[in-house]
């Protein structure tokens, strides 16, 4: 598979994703757990089906010390019982605002409520933003083709 565009030689998108990996910092600086951030970015990317993302967020993730089991079970996390209570509304969170289309109302407040018992006003500032980040990437890479497979970690600095 070959991508249709090379987002890195065309100057506007290597300049977005120059801001895209910028929110990135700041995100990865926040008080939102690394682990919880690395499952919302592979959740995401697996609903969006980016193989891409899916294949560079899987692989920081087990960089990172995340065990197989839980990468694993991440698109089924709902009867995984590896999953902090945590964890599970931030996954719930991303899944309904990634597909924010199709429930009239958007997200809803219970699972806002849930992801609230769990984390403060930065966290969830910092979740939310995250979500529409990776959502972000997963469009643009879905939309060019990017092939998944090479991305090692860290090649992004």
């Amino acid at each position: 598979m070959e991508a249709r565009l090379d987002v890195f030689a065309v100057p506007v998108t290597r300049k977005l994703f120059g801001h895209f990996q910028a929110a990135g910092k700041t995100l990865t600086e926040s008080a939102l757990p690394h682990s919880t951030q690395e499952l919302v970015k592979i959740r995401a990317s697996q609903i969006n089906g980016c193989g891409y993302c899916t294949d560079m967020h899987t692989k920081d993730a087990a960089h990172a010390g995340e065990t197989s089991v839980r990468l694993h079970l991440v698109a089924a996390w709902r009867e995984a019982t590896v999953f902090t209570d945590a964890e599970r509304a931030a996954l719930e969170l991303t899944e309904e605002t990634t597909r924010i289309a199709d429930a009239a109302g958007g997200v809803s407040d219970e699972v806002w409520a849930n992801a609230a018992k769990h984390y403060d006003e930065e966290q969830l500032a910092a979740l939310v933003s995250l979500i529409a980040v990776i959502n972000a990437y997963n469009r643009i890479n879905v939309a060019v083709r990017r092939p998944a497979g090479d991305y090692e970690p860290g090649m992004f600095g």
